[in-house]
């Protein structure tokens, strides 16, 4: 017979039971409940928190520092983006509210708030505005910079309360190989690397993955962006092993075409100063040798509004050819007159410039042009090089050759862009001279071989050897160093090559070969007053122009015709021939 005490412990035991079944199915239950993924989803809208207006952009996998604009239900990109996230060709003329493309053998403008655009004389048109401004700042419709730049885009758009607006751009013109995983079955992108945090995105098997963070796992989880440009966290288990893999572009970038002479060209600048200079011509000649091309200083920007005055002569140009030489006519800056900025700056006046340059280059059947703008300001690089990019636009459709004159490359000259006009121009010619110029702090050398050596080397870094052209002097400087009442002045006077001899011989002064500057360098007392000089004359132009053909480069231009002595020829020719 079941005693009482046995019944109690049954009914313990009973209990016990039961409480612990609960407790293993409350377990159970919240073990479920902690394995099982959340299923909250979180507002694209709330996660990416873009203003109104505002179109967030995705540039090659990352969040853009700003948004571009949507107006007239389109993407505008800043003109700052545009120019140097995609295209650094287009010109924004602020001054005439004017964007310019200028192409190897077209120029495009795009007028604020207009849809049509000119490509020469050509009218094009966009569904909406090609440029538009908000006060002093520029934007840029991204469907014409995608035109004309090798990038690829989609605009992503969301529906909200029954709207649906653009709210992200993914963007991409970088194609180098990225680390992809795709998807193997139906899962999510969440917003953190845990299963309960809100999902962002629904993925089907077969999406590319993009992955973010080099790969590192975190709980489990990887860091991707959807092709769509959405950024969160995806289950490893739930991708492939990771793959690279490489956009490919579609684009087709345009040639820029360049005339090259199939000789070494042996260039010297023709000085001339008034038109009965250009009767002197053949006189000049007289006594050389070798040389291919002759640049008479003709031309000069005369005013802001970009009128040139012109020396030019039918009669040269005749003379020259007839004798086998190549004409071109040189166009300067040096009129104290004319704000250089100014001219540059505005597309009417530039443009007005380049059209009388143009018109006198066809009127005097001339072979070329020579550019020479010195003096330029850090503000006016850029409208400098538009405008050699649109100068060159007619000087390639009208077979004429455009050689641009240039310093030697330093760091506080930049912005002349000599990579730029590696691309854009026929010749790049450095002014390997006036290393010690009228102005110098102290006397030197105008053109010492370690100068040439390195305004070589640093040249070709940027600009292709085949298109370098390296001028030389045919003349020095006579420094004069003297002390009145303790104050110590300094000056100086250019010389040609005989001018500097005769100035030695009339003061019995003996030059001395200084290995440094692979010269023969010079010195004398005058009453109170040193004079010193660094010698140009066949050694030091033999030295220079040995560095020169040893560079293989395009040719050597000389400053100028009527310094020289008669016997450099001969030393230049057995280089240059």
């Amino acid at each position: 017979m079941e005693t009482r005490m046995d019944k109690r412990t049954k009914q313990t035991i009973i209990g016990a039971v039961l409480v612990l079944s609960v407790i293993l199915v409350i377990g159970a239950v919240a073990l479920i409940r902690h394995l099982t993924p959340g299923k909250e989803w979180m507002n694209l809208s709330e996660y990416y928190q873009v203003p109104e207006g505002e179109v967030m952009i995705v540039l090659n996998g990352k969040i853009y520092e700003k948004n571009a604009l949507l107006m007239e239900e389109n993407i505008y990109l800043e003109m700052e983006m545009a120019q140097t996230c995609f295209n650094h060709r287009f010109y924004w003329d602020s001054n005439e509210n004017l964007l310019i493309y200028a192409t190897p053998t077209e120029i495009i403008r795009a007028e604020v708030g207009s849809r049509d655009y000119q490509v020469d004389k050509t009218k094009k048109s966009l569904s909406h505005s090609v440029v538009k401004t908000i006060g002093n700042q520029a934007y840029v419709s991204l469907e014409f910079v995608a035109l004309y730049s090798d990038m690829q885009y989609e605009a992503i758009s969301l529906k909200e309360d029954g709207k649906s607006y653009v709210q992200r751009v993914v963007i991409n013109n970088e194609y180098e190989t990225e680390l992809y995983v795709d998807v193997k079955k139906t899962t999510q992108v969440r917003t953190e690397a845990d299963r309960k945090s809100l999902i962002l995105a629904e993925l089907t098997e077969g999406e590319q993955l993009q992955i973010m963070n080099g790969g590192t796992q975190e709980n489990g989880y990887l860091k991707v962006m959807t092709e769509d440009g959405i950024f969160g966290y995806v289950k490893k288990s739930h991708v492939t092993e990771g793959y690279y893999d490489m956009r490919e572009s579609t684009y087709v970038a345009p040639v820029y075409t360049s005339i090259a002479k199939d000789y070494t060209i042996n260039l010297t600048w023709h000085m001339v100063t008034n038109e009965t200079a250009n009767a002197n011509l053949t006189e000049m000649l007289n006594n050389t040798k070798g040389i291919t091309t002759i640049s008479p200083t003709w031309f000069s920007i005369s005013s802001n509004e970009g009128t040139l005055s012109s020396l030019a002569s039918e009669t040269y140009v005749t003379q020259a050819h007839n004798l086998g030489l190549e004409v071109w006519g040189l166009v300067d800056n040096f009129n104290e007159e004319v704000d250089t900025y100014q001219v540059l700056s505005r597309t009417s006046t530039r443009e007005k410039l380049i059209n009388e340059i143009l018109a006198q280059a066809i009127m005097y059947n001339l072979d070329g042009i020579n550019i020479d703008f010195e003096n330029l300001t850090l503000e006016t690089g850029v409208h400098f090089i538009q405008f050699l990019r649109e100068l060159s636009v007619k000087c390639r459709n009208n077979k004429i050759i455009l050689s641009v004159d240039n310093y030697v490359p330093a760091s506080y000259n930049k912005y002349y862009d000599y990579a730029e006009q590696g691309v854009l121009v026929d010749y790049v010619v450095i002014m390997a001279y006036d290393e010690h110029y009228a102005g110098s702090p102290e006397a030197g050398s105008v053109s010492s071989i370690g100068y040439v050596e390195n305004a070589i080397a640093n040249t070709l870094k940027m600009v292709p050897k085949e298109k370098v052209i390296m001028g030389i002097p045919f003349y020095t400087r006579l420094w004069k160093e003297s002390v009145t009442d303790g104050v110590a002045t300094l000056s100086s006077e250019a010389l040609g090559m005989e001018s500097a001899e005769l100035t030695l011989e009339a003061n019995g002064a003996e030059p001395v070969w200084d290995v440094k500057t692979a010269q023969y360098y010079a010195e004398y007392q005058k009453e109170s007053t040193t004079y010193k000089i660094w010698m140009e004359e066949e050694t030091s132009i033999e030295t220079k122009v040995a560095k020169i053909h040893a560079a293989s480069l395009a040719g050597v231009a000389s400053w100028r015709l009527g310094f020289e002595k008669n016997t450099i020829w001969d030393v230049i020719l057995k280089y240059v021939n």
